[in-house]
């Protein structure tokens, strides 16, 4: 039974995928079932070879990259996908990890790194190149404060108290209660806040209370 990991590569410089192809077949795992030179022959190939994983360079002619990845994760693919990338190309990484990546890699890696990125994502796990890895983690910090900021702004001072008091787990008779106003005001309270900051009940409520850190004024 063969049990190699097959790997389609996608890069429109011959260079790249020769070299690519010879570093990769001195693996005995691993092997290169076929190569692409653009992004329609990617998602053509990908469909003949069926290879486990798919190393895709963002930039290409007909469909770079990213298009591709959203054409192949549209279409249902099995395979793994590793973004080729080089420096200048670092912006992409949020966007690309967000349609379905499973990898991302520099050009300029060691091949050890390359090598890794393949197992790595055939056994189920992600890999971004150490260098790239506390990027993405700012770029989620601060995709996320951005969101959080907005959702904020968007509830007014009583909102916002409703919200502190769903934290805590009272119901809306004891919010109503504790701000000295009626249950159907509450009612409509709650609502308005689960609209804004995009939840549908109280537990996904007071989980978003929690995670921003949201307290009593």
């Amino acid at each position: 039974m063969d049990t190699k990991i097959k790997v389609l590569i996608a890069d429109d410089h011959a260079l790249m995928r020769q070299g690519l192809k010879q570093i990769i077949e001195l693996e005995e795992d691993i092997e290169v079932v076929a190569l692409a030179v653009d992004g329609e022959d990617t998602i053509k190939k990908s469909q003949q070879y069926k290879p486990d994983v798919i190393l895709l360079d963002i930039n290409m002619p007909n469909m770079n990259g990213i298009q591709a990845l959203r054409r192949l994760k549209d279409m249902g693919t099995d395979s793994k996908i590793i973004m080729l990338t080089i420096h200048d190309d670092r912006e992409y990484l949020f966007e690309t990890m967000n349609i379905g990546a499973s990898g991302y890699v520099l050009k300029d890696a060691e091949s050890a790194s390359l090598v890794k990125a393949i197992r790595d994502v055939c056994t189920g796990h992600s890999y971004i190149h150490p260098s790239l890895a506390l990027e993405l983690v700012k770029s989620y910090n601060k995709k996320d404060k951005e969101e959080h900021t907005y959702k904020k702004d968007k509830l007014t001072r009583r909102e916002y108290e409703v919200l502190t008091l769903i934290a805590e787990g009272k119901n809306n008779r004891e919010i109503a209660e504790d701000l000295f106003i009626s249950e159907k005001t509450v009612k409509n309270h709650v609502s308005n806040i689960f609209k804004k900051i995009d939840v549908s009940d109280r537990t996904q409520a007071a989980i978003y209370a929690y995670k921003h850190n949201i307290k009593k004024i």
